[in-house]
């Protein structure tokens, strides 16, 4: 069986950069696009993973337009897991059951945030004994204050989030990859 496509939170409040602040990786839409139209053609399963968070003032909250995913997540996944959490695997329906269920024993990450809700999916993925790829420029994240008030870029973000995945939980890859020829790729601006 192919590897599950999981597509984590690509949400439209994470449009509003004035909540999240400045980002990196312009091309990481399009990106999950082609990940997902790839995924499409070969009829492999695709998971979406929806972010209904409990603060009713974040943009991600289900009473909120922002909740709702962005135009690039069309056609109806073979999975929609909805959770408050940052793992995928700690949502409802039950991710691993449904693997489980469907005997598929490797995933594919992408999505929002690199270093949040999809590093979170991909170690958890990997613990539960997953053969996890991560798709690091088919996923974005923020600029971060850091716990001593240093300020961590989103590049940088995503660079550590590579490094303490690779070898460990997952294989840090880029779309192109993947998907060869087809994809979309213009370079890495993580």
């Amino acid at each position: 069986m192919a590897s599950a496509l999981i597509v984590v939170d690509v949400q439209q409040g994470f449009d509003d950069a004035a909540y999240w602040g400045p980002r990196n990786n312009p091309d990481c839409e399009s990106n999950i696009g082609v990940l997902i139209g790839h995924w499409r053609r070969e009829g492999w399963p695709i998971v979406y993973v929806r972010h209904d968070s409990h603060d009713d003032t974040s943009p991600l909250h289900p009473s909120s337009p922002g909740n709702a995913f962005k135009e690039l997540l069309s056609g109806t996944p073979d999975l929609l897991v909805a959770k408050s959490v940052n793992s995928s695997f700690h949502g409802s329906p039950n991710l691993d059951e449904w693997l489980k269920a469907s005997d598929i024993d490797s995933i594919v990450v992408c999505g929002i945030t690199t270093n949040h809700c999809c590093e979170t999916t991909a170690r958890v993925g990997g613990n539960l004994g997953y053969d996890v790829t991560f798709v690091v420029d088919a996923t974005h994240t923020f600029d971060r204050e850091g716990p001593f008030g240093e300020e961590i870029t989103a590049a940088e973000l995503s660079r550590i989030t590579g490094v303490n995945l690779h070898d460990e939980f997952a294989q840090v890859v880029l779309t192109r990859d993947l998907v060869g020829g087809n994809a979309g790729f213009s370079g890495v601006v993580l």
